[in-house]
Formats: structure tokens, sequence, C-alpha cells
């Protein structure tokens, strides 16, 4: 039984003793850092059935547990809220139950598996901040939801098709003259993405000779050359034109192979990838059967639609009069074949908020299709990442590319770290490892730390600060830590727990109360899908830490029972660290 668990049916005996009332759901919170406490119980839903005052209920049930509850040492009540400390016995209770279970924070198997489908790039163009944000939102949700007992299984669904793959396609054509990731020293993704904004380019000098020639800028994108000739290469390739397959495939290899050098450098993977060149025709055949079913409505033009009003939605194209496919009848499909694939009990898709309507219209067909799945989709909306420059633009070749990105990082870690001066005796290769861990951990934890629903700007000399909330700060955290560590072991200083009846420094208490939450955060971000629950908590936690660094000795205290207690204190917060950066696919250096 939980401390929580104790504590609330201690409340709940006081009570119905006192009030000859049951209260079933006993709501604790923690108490506010301006009052003496650890949870706070608010009485102020009592007032109506005792008819007294909330701050008469709380203190007829503080004087109850201070003379009844076996983990309660005092309370003191503030108006309707009665805050409650435990006794030192507790809170060693406690932290030796922490401290034995080898799976702190780890819930067990629950049965359940969950899908996530995350990243899902084009292959015209590199990846860039707005995908480090999907990534790792996606990554770090994987971990979490595994570590709260789910399967789980990665997916990347890869748009490789379509017109503005066509657009790299045709600049590369006509402006390559046989260029390689080899013979240009560029990724392929990156060579890729240089032929995308050619084409832009060009397209927009097309539209302006035309305009100039009479045409309004409208009809003009319509008909510009190299428009129509996009079209033209997206025809022969539906249609299997082998040249243009061939072209096709050679460029998307090249993207494919600049993609894989990002993901290894950002620690990110995936169990199941697939291709919308293969999923594009998938969904007909649901569309036909919903159709028999009455889901779905042909128009005079013989296109199909669902009336979505009664969902507070309207009506929706699903397949085109000549027979063709739009977005949300490939995403029926393809949520089809993922079920057939794997039979999850959760779908999570990681998009963009620019999607939330299109995820509104697939699950409410996918309800009314009567899909055994449908309850169990989610869309993970986030807000875009814009920059002190304003919104990047990927046709204008003005993002923030992803792989540069991360090469900044890395730069700046290392500069910041060699001003600190502090690894000096850092050999060339052990540096290196550094500053690529510093580096993706402050701009993993910069884009986590953010509610995922809310729109960010992103400042890269900020995330990278090694004090403040950032993921540098908790990363130096841990190495003080496990500093700590290396001289207990050389001074041959053994953990251990102290006696019942040592007394505890209050910030001790404090370590062990905010330790003790770590269960309750991962929890509670996997069943928010919010990653950024775990990162306020690891800022929480170091802060705390440094807190107990400050105020109290830990070998220079006289009695070796506190010595021992303390580096026992810091070896579990250190492994909380790691295992708490970790859900955030964050690594931590060994020392800085």
């Amino acid at each position: 039984m939980t401390i929580e668990a104790i504590l609330k049916a201690d409340i709940q005996k006081a009570i119905q003793k006192n009030f000859d009332i049951l209260v079933e759901d006993i709501l604790l919170q923690p108490t506010k850092k301006e009052f003496d406490g650890f949870y706070t119980f608010v009485t102020f839903a009592l007032t109506k059935a005792t008819r007294r005052a909330p701050a008469e209920i709380g203190q007829i049930i503080a004087a109850d547990l201070e003379a009844n509850s076996s983990i309660v040492d005092s309370c003191n009540v503030v108006q309707g809220f009665l805050n409650i400390s435990l006794n030192d016995e507790t809170w060693l209770k406690l932290f030796g139950d922490i401290i034995s279970d080898l799976t702190y924070g780890d819930s067990p198997a629950n049965g359940k598996s969950v899908m996530i489908e995350f990243s899902s790039p084009n292959t015209n163009k590199p990846l860039h901040l707005g995908h480090l944000r999907n990534d790792f939102l996606g990554d770090s949700l994987s971990r979490i939801l595994k570590a709260c007992g789910y399967d789980v299984v990665k997916t990347c669904l890869v748009n490789d098709r379509g017109i503005h793959i066509c657009k790299s396609m045709l600049a590369y054509r006509e402006l390559a003259n046989g260029e390689t990731p080899e013979s240009s020293g560029l990724k392929g993704d990156h060579l890729a993405g240089k032929y995308y904004v050619l084409f832009d380019k060009e397209y927009k000098k097309q539209i302006g000779e035309l305009v100039e020639n009479g045409m309004t800028a409208e009809e003009a994108a319509k008909k510009a050359p190299w428009i129509l000739e996009a079209q033209k290469l997206l025809l022969l390739w539906e249609q299997g034109d082998e040249e243009t397959v061939a072209l096709w495939k050679k460029m998307n290899n090249w993207v494919y192979d600049g993609f894989n050098q990002t993901y290894n450098q950002i620690g990110v993977s995936f169990d199941k990838t697939y291709y919308e060149s293969n999923t594009y025709v998938l969904g007909k055949d649901i569309i036909e059967e919903g159709l028999q079913k009455g889901v779905f409505f042909k128009k005079p033009d013989n296109s199909v639609w669902i009336d979505l009003t009664a969902e507070g939605l309207d009506e929706k194209l699903v397949l085109r009069g000549d027979g063709t496919s739009v977005y949300i009848t490939q995403d029926i499909g393809t949520t089809e074949l993922k079920f057939a694939d794997f039979h999850n009990d959760r779908y999570l898709w990681v998009v963009g908020n620019e999607q939330d309507y299109h995820f509104n219209v697939l699950f409410a067909i996918l309800k009314r299709l009567g899909r055994p799945y449908a309850d169990g989709c989610y869309h993970i909306s986030y807000g875009m990442v814009d920059l002190p420059s304003g919104k990047m633009k990927s046709r204008e070749g003005t993002v923030v590319d992803a792989d540069d990105l991360v090469n900044q990082m890395i730069e700046t870690a290392a500069s910041r770290t060699q001003e600190l001066g502090k690894i000096d005796d850092f050999e060339s290769e052990e540096a290196t490892a550094l500053y690529h861990t510093l580096a993706l951990g402050a701009l993993k934890y910069y884009l986590l730390k953010v509610d995922p629903k809310k729109r960010m700007l992103f400042n890269p000399e900020e995330s990278i600060d090694f004090q403040g909330h950032t993921g540098p700060f908790i990363q130096y955290t841990y190495t003080r830590m496990r500093s700590i560590m290396r001289k207990a072991e050389q001074s041959g200083i053994e953990i251990q727990l102290p006696p019942a009846n040592y007394e505890l420094h209050q910030v001790e208490r404090e370590l062990i109360y905010t330790l003790s939450q770590f269960p309750l955060r991962v929890q509670a971000a996997g069943n928010e899908f919010a990653p950024s629950v775990v990162s306020f908590y690891m800022y929480e936690l170091a802060k705390v830490y440094n807190q107990f660094y400050a105020e109290v000795s830990i070998f220079a205290d006289s009695d070796p029972v506190a010595v021992k207690f303390r580096v026992a204190l810091s070896k579990v917060v250190s492994e909380t660290i790691h295992k708490g950066l970790g859900l955030l696919g964050i690594n931590v250096p060994e020392r800085m």
C-alpha cells in the first residue's frame, strides 16, 4: 500500500468517525511551497454535509490524524486547506521501498499495445526543425508508454509520391547534369531539397513571364510550363513509365540514406516504415463497403461523400467522380492495413495541429464504418515551431535544416564547455561524445518541455544554457551526483539506510517526496500523451537535489550514518534522472 493510499484511508476514517460521512474518493494535492506540509486535503466539499466551516472541518480532521495516524507527524490548516506533514519513519520507509525497487518508475505490462506514427517526412526535402519536434515527441511518447506497461510499435509513413516529389525530379532531370551525393558532397536528402527549391525558383520565374504577357497570376500558376511538366511526370509515374520510375527510385534512395544518417544522429528509430507509394491505392474497397451500408452517398457527378454534420463537421469528399482517391481515402485504407498488420489497441498519429480537422474527419468516418479500432485512435496534435525570424518555408529554402541545427548545437556545446574549462583532461573522443550528448540533450529538452499543444519559439542559445530550465542543467546535476558516487566508492563508503529513529533534514524530506512522485508523473505523461510532464519533473527533481547539495554536507558530516544515507540519496536521484531523461530520449554524460 502506498503512502498516499494509507493517508487517504486515514483521512477517510477521520471523516467517517467525526462526521458520520462516507467519502469514497479522497483527493490529495501537493502542498503549496509557501506552507508547511507535503500533502493537502481540501475540505470545502464537506461543508454542506457537515454544516461546518471549512477551517473547522480541517482542524477536526487534523486533530484526529495527529492522534491516530501512524504516518502523520503534524498538520496545519489554512482556511479550507488541510496541509499534512509525515513523520520521518514514514519518509525513511518510503525511501527504502524506492531504493529496493529495481524497476522504479516502470509499470508492469498491461497486456495492451499501441502504435505511434511519427516523423512522416516527404522525400523532396531534408528534415527540418519542425520534423525534430515531431520526431522527439513520437520517440519520447513511445518510451513513456512502454514504461506505462504498453507494448509499443513505432511506425513512419513516408510521403514518397505526388506532385511535390515530381517537382524535385523535374528540376533534377533538367538542371542536374548527373550530379550525385558523392559528386556534390551533399547528403542525398539535401540534394533532393536543393532541386525542390530550384523548381520553385524557375516556376515563379515562368509565372512572372506569363503575367507580363497578359495572363492573370492564377491562370499563369496553372499554365506555367514546369507545373504542366511536373503533372505529366506524375501521370507517367502512375502509369509505371520505366524511365520515370527509375529516376524516382534513384532520388528516393538518396533521400532515405540521408534520412537514416539524421535519424542515427538524433537517436530516433522505427519498427516499421510504410510508404505512400504502396498505400495511396488503399481505401477504395472500404468506400465501396460504406456505400453498401449507407455510410457514404454519391452525388450526380459520381463523387462519393459522407455527411458528418451530426458530428459537428460537414460533408466530406472521400472519392472523386473519376474514381481517384483523396487523402482521407488513403488514410482510411492505411489505418485498416495497420490494424491487419499489428492489431493494436491504440493508434496514435503525431501530426501538427494544422491537420486537426483532417483527423476529426478520419476518426468520425472510422466510427461510422464500425471499425473495431475506431475508439482507440488519437491525434497527438502539436503546435508549430517558430524562429525569431518568423515561420519556416521549405519552398523558399528558409527552413532550419535539422542536420545544420544539430551541428550548430554541437559547436555551441563545445564552445560553452570549453569556456568552463572543466574538461581539459578529456581525450578527444570523449570530448566529442560529450558535446554531442549535451547538444542533443539541449535540443530535445527544449522542444519537449513545452506542452505539445502549444506553438513555440525556438531559441538555440537559450536551450544550451547550463543554468535554468534546460537539458544541460539537468545533465550537469547528474554528473555532480556521479562524481559523488565515484568519491564514495574510492573512500570505501557503503550505501546504507539509517535507523527508523533517524532525524531527517527538511530538504531530505523534500527530496524523498519529490522522488516518490516519479511513477505518478510517468503515468500522467502517458495518460496525457505529454512528455512535457516528465520534462518538468526532471527539472523539479534536479532543483531539489541542488538545494539538498547546497544545504547539507555529504562527506564532511561527522555522523557516518548521515554520510552513507546522503550518498544513497544521491545514488537514487541520479538513477531517477538517468531513467527520466531516457524517457525523453536524452543521454547523460558520466562527467563534464
